[in-house]
């Protein structure tokens, strides 16, 4: 199984357009070790040339540029990327889809909640349905494992997460199961295995026995602190209530990490104010002392 990470970052990037906080100056002008990062995606292969898109990030273009990995340059008009798997709605993962539409019909994987909120409070589905036929759903039923025709030795299972559902969703503060899943990915032969969670909220007891399973975890780090947007002055609103849950808080994610037996924990989804973005802060230097990787664009992982 390979995994090429797409994109690292949180909604907006990184460095942010609108924003000037310590960490987007310092990638601006150089002043901070660090690299700029795209909104959070990521392709699965089970072969390295047919691709699983995982959620479509706004910056998909850049991203299928930068990559060619997932080209078809035997082709006139084609990509490698045979299917889409979306694991929430958010428009950090979805809005990405109306630049795809040259290449419709897509087919595309996902809950009834998620395909809710993307024919209603941000209707991707009905628009698109003007372009070639638009996106061709497919049912993710939570806790049921598939496969996916584009990657045959491969099953995925999709496991909720206690997180939130986005702002324009009828669900909103009150998300039903299917709105935030975790995707655990099983090669066949090998037997090896990724989650793959970018919008962890709170580990339960639905997705604790799949993080102590996974061979590879690629999870949510999206922020240092509970308050880390208020503390830096770019925000109001805590991690919890955004369905994150931060890294460095006394129940956080990086004590979790630590007692987990995965290889490899790897973080992904991160805002632009998190600190661990700088290559030299104390953050990243405790993260690298638990053994947990920081994603960057364009890392690919070999499973």
């Amino acid at each position: 199984m390979l995994i090429t990470v797409l994109g690292s970052a949180a909604g907006g990037g990184f460095p942010q357009w609108n924003c000037n906080c310590p960490n987007c100056a310092g990638v601006r002008n150089g002043t901070m070790k660090t690299s700029a990062r795209t909104q959070s995606s990521i392709a699965i292969s089970d072969d390295g040339k047919n691709w699983m898109l995982c959620n479509a990030s706004p910056d998909i273009r850049h991203q299928l540029l930068a990559t060619p990995a997932l080209h078809k340059p035997e082709l006139l008009r084609g990509t490698g990327i045979g299917s889409i798997i979306l694991t929430d709605s958010q428009i950090d993962h979805s809005a990405g889809l109306l630049s795809l539409r040259e290449g419709c019909p897509h087919q595309v994987w996902c809950t009834k909640e998620v395909l809710d909120d993307l024919s209603s409070g941000f209707p991707v589905f009905p628009m698109l349905s003007h372009w070639n036929g638009g996106l061709i759903h497919h049912a993710i039923e939570p806790l049921e494992r598939f496969q996916v025709a584009v990657c045959p030795a491969l099953h995925f299972t999709a496991i909720p997460l206690l997180s939130n559902a986005p702002p324009y969703s009828h669900y909103r503060h009150r998300p039903l199961p299917g709105h935030n899943v975790a995707l655990f990915v099983e090669e066949n032969n090998s037997g090896k295995s990724l989650l793959y969670a970018p919008g962890l909220g709170e580990p339960d007891a639905a997705i604790m026995p799949w993080l102590e399973r996974a061979d590879c975890l690629l999870i949510d780090g999206t922020l240092w602190r509970d308050n880390e947007l208020s503390a830096c002055g770019v925000g109001s609103h805590t991690g919890k209530e955004m369905g994150h849950l931060a890294l460095a808080e006394e129940q956080g994610l990086m004590a979790l990490l630590a007692s987990l037996p995965a290889g490899r924990k790897i973080l992904i989804h991160i805002n632009n104010t998190n600190p661990i973005l700088n290559e030299d802060s104390p953050e990243r230097h405790s993260l690298e002392q638990q053994g947990i990787e920081v994603s960057w664009d364009g890392m690919v992982i070999a499973l």
